[in-house]
């Protein structure tokens, strides 16, 4: 893997280890510690640092090793994990962000926020030497056993005296006997068994090895393989194997143990000095289970020479444990090559089922999701969009080939195109859980900031999106969140006055609707004042004061720039940014807003997006010799205008009026003459209309293009796609096309309002 492949691989795994550490911890303070929260948390900490650690990145490494420390005392319930080291471990959280921000951007060794730090280390130290202090104290006191856990700890620290006296006895034993006081190997033994989770950890136990012989050079090395499985249990992101290796250097064991010092708490190592006493090295076999074989082993590396050998076999004969001899069975190591050899064809009863069963649901599990850069998918669907058009243009040549073989063989194909684009799309869509996720640290830092109780409820997360909409649609979702907490809810002591809970309620909901996604933002508060925002857009020239509105234009003055009614500009809003910058986001992601309030209690901001911005199955109809496409997933149902009432582009359609455009006069094209005149009927929302056009053409893939610049600002039109003959034909805007019938019917209203005025005066 070239570096910078790395860099990007350890950035995208950092985030995702730091999203799913916030996610921990914020599940913690809605629901209660839980040991599974905090060990997520303590895992997420330790791998983020074990992998900058690989690469040497070692400011976020010594942050996050002081932070990992904290995180050990709360592990182990010696630290408290209350609100304020909530807020302390979030904002650990938020600042090793910013140390990733820096290694992605190739600034590691730039600091990013040095004060920062250094008031984040300084909460961290002052929690660790508070401990250190109480744990000093507890030391020295004397101990009181008045319980039951307290005559359990007394038993056990008598054992391990009791056991500290026999090993003194043993050592001094073995000084006595001259010979074994030291053994003639004059390397440093090191005996490897790491966690058979490091894989999974990000961690590989070849790179600490090449990084241990850079501090010198190997002498004899062994695999030991007793613990792997047979192939079929077999699971390629464990660690089965272990190394006993002789090691020739000059650097000392504080060195040694630091190439270790990621993986050390939860692997077996152990570091015998050049010279250690024989007694060392018996203490340390007494303790494998394979320990017959590893004293052969030493005896063939000439680590140990016959006499030491000898020693530690008579030693264990006059005591009946350790090294049993040559010629002595190894009971521990024999049975597990045995299982190694025997699982395959095993009798019934042999091996254990279970254990099989629990190796095929871990594969079942790796292979759910695999890691593929956007940049390749782009490719996929780009490439998917031109043999969309390509197949379309062989329909085309079959139909006018009128050959029904070749036509049979070109729809079979249309039809397998079209699954290979939606099994495309699918590949871009994504929860939109990506962006909620954000919501609920913002929700707890903000009510905090500003006193507030405020209860954030999250449905419909599970809702697909396309991913570049998920992304640019944050932003705007952010604005409007942080604006409901200001302005929307009120403070206690207001909502207990107007007879409200004291917590007031905010809600994010998502949901598909029509053939597009629809954003929810709901919160109990205050809702929007008519009267303030008709004085204020009075007051800033946006409409006269006889202009007569409904609620929902009324509500949607607030989107236009530097509109505020704020009486005071806080941190969070008021100064009339950021609603602007909503519309115009939504906007460019050809999606609607709209807003609902009353008042008193509460305002609902909805916003509709697109399903997708890459494909789409379309509807063609032609106009005035144009061919236009609407997007299928909003054709309710074609008509002929013909065979219903028709007055001022109203159609009475079973017994109720739908307004109706006449999209050769809105787009001002030559009339052509056509034997019916078909209304395609569109909805968008709640909202329906109709569309008159000449001719019907029948469904089609559509591949989104964007407008050129000189049909950018033609409102009605939201995109282009290339037909198979190779034309260029216009996608229609329903959502506008719509709210263009509302104009249309409030303009008629007025004029017959006039009318009526005019006649009473004449």
């Amino acid at each position: 893997m070239k570096k910078d492949a790395a860099r990007d691989a350890l950035v995208q795994e950092a985030r995702e280890l730091l999203v799913a550490m916030e996610a921990a911890l914020l599940q913690i303070d809605s629901d209660g510690p839980s040991k599974d929260a905090i060990n997520a948390i303590f895992r997420a900490a330790h791998t983020i640092k074990g992998s900058a650690g690989l690469f040497a990145f070692d400011s976020i490494v010594s942050f996050t090793h002081v932070l990992e420390n904290v995180l050990d005392k709360v592990r182990n319930g010696i630290l408290k994990l209350d609100d304020d080291m909530m807020s302390l471990l979030l904002n650990c959280g938020d600042y090793m962000g910013d140390l990733v921000d820096a290694i992605e951007q190739s600034k590691e060794d730039q600091e990013p926020d040095l004060a920062r730090r250094t008031e984040l280390e300084t909460a961290l130290n002052a929690h660790l030497a508070h401990i250190a202090v109480i744990e000093t104290a507890n030391a020295n006191a004397p101990v009181v056993d008045t319980t039951g856990l307290t005559e359990t700890v007394a038993a056990v620290t008598a054992a391990a005296t009791a056991m500290a006296e026999v090993a003194q006895d043993a050592k001094r034993n073995d000084n006595d006997n001259g010979s074994e006081a030291a053994v003639s190997n004059p390397y440093w033994h090191l005996s490897l068994r790491f966690n058979p989770d490091v894989l999974q950890d990000g961690l590989d136990p070849l790179s600490f090895l090449r990084y241990l012989m850079t501090m010198g050079r190997n002498v004899y090395a062994h695999t030991i393989e007793y613990t792997m499985p047979t192939a079929d249990e077999m699971d390629p992101e464990r660690c089965y194997l272990g190394f006993e290796i002789g090691f020739d250097s000059t650097a000392d064991r504080s060195a040694i143990e630091g190439v270790f010092e990621f993986v050390r708490e939860d692997s077996d190592i152990t570091i015998l000095a050049p010279h250690s006493p024989l007694n060392d090295y018996r203490q340390w076999l007494a303790g494998m289970p394979e320990r017959d074989h590893l004293a052969q082993l030493l005896l063939q590396s000439r680590a140990l020479t016959e006499a030491e050998y000898a020693s530690l076999r008579n030693a264990s004969t006059s005591c009946g444990d350790t090294v049993s001899g040559e010629n002595a069975t190894a009971p521990a190591a024999n049975a597990k090559t045995g299982t190694f050899e025997l699982a395959p064809h095993a009798a019934p009863g042999g091996s254990s089922p279970a254990r099989v069963k629990s190796g095929e649901d871990r594969k079942g599990q790796e292979q759910k999701f695999i890691k593929i850069e956007v940049s390749k998918l782009d490719q996929l669907i780009d490439l998917v969009g031109e043999l969309v058009i390509a197949g379309a243009g062989a329909s085309l040549v079959a139909k006018r080939k009128k050959d029904q073989r070749f036509e049979e063989a070109t729809q079979l194909i249309s039809g397998l195109v079209e699954q290979i684009r939606d099994a495309a799309l699918t590949l871009r869509m994504v929860q939109i859980n990506e962006v909620f996720q954000r919501f609920p640290r913002v929700v707890r830092d903000i009510s905090r900031e500003m006193g507030k109780e405020i209860e954030l409820i999250v449905t419909g997360a599970d809702t697909e999106l396309d991913k570049s909409m998920v992304e640019k649609i944050s932003d705007p979702l952010m604005h409007i969140v942080r604006n409901a907490m200001d302005h929307g809810i009120e403070a206690a002591e207001i909502r207990r006055a107007a007879g409200k809970p004291e917590s007031g309620v905010l809600r994010l909901n998502a949901t598909h609707e029509s053939g597009s996604v629809v954003i929810e933002v709901f919160d109990d508060g205050r809702g929007l004042d008519k009267d303030r925002i008709l004085r204020k857009a009075v007051q800033q020239g946006l409409i006269s004061s006889d202009t007569n509105l409904s609620d929902k234009d009324i509500f949607r003055l607030i989107f236009e720039p530097g509109f505020s009614t704020a009486e005071q500009v806080t941190a969070l809003s008021g100064r009339g940014v950021g609603m602007d910058v909503v519309k115009r986001n939504i906007d460019s992601l050809h999606g609607e807003v709209d807003i609902f309030s009353n008042p008193g209690q509460g305002t609902m901001v909805r916003i509709r997006l697109p399903l997708t911005l890459a494909i789409i199955a379309g509807f063609q109809v032609m106009v005035g010799g144009a061919v236009f496409v609407i997007p299928l997933d909003l054709v309710v149902e074609c008509i002929n205008l013909s065979a219903h009432q028709v007055h001022e582009n109203i159609v009475t359609l079973r017994g109720e009026p739908l307004p109706f455009i006449p999209l050769r006069e809105l787009f001002d094209l030559p009339y052509r003459e056509s034997p019916r005149k078909s209304l395609v009927i569109v909805q968008y929302g709640q909202m329906r209309a109709g569309l008159l056009v000449d001719n019907l053409l029948g469904e089609c893939q559509a591949v989104i293009k964007p407008l050129g610049k000189l049909f950018s600002k033609v409102k009605g039109l939201s995109g282009s796609t290339i037909l198979g003959d190779g034309r260029v034909a216009l996608i229609l805007d329903v959502p506008h096309l719509i709210a263009h019938t509302g104009q249309m019917e409030q303009a008629g209203i007025r004029r017959s309002e006039s009318r009526v005025e005019y006649g009473e005066r004449h």
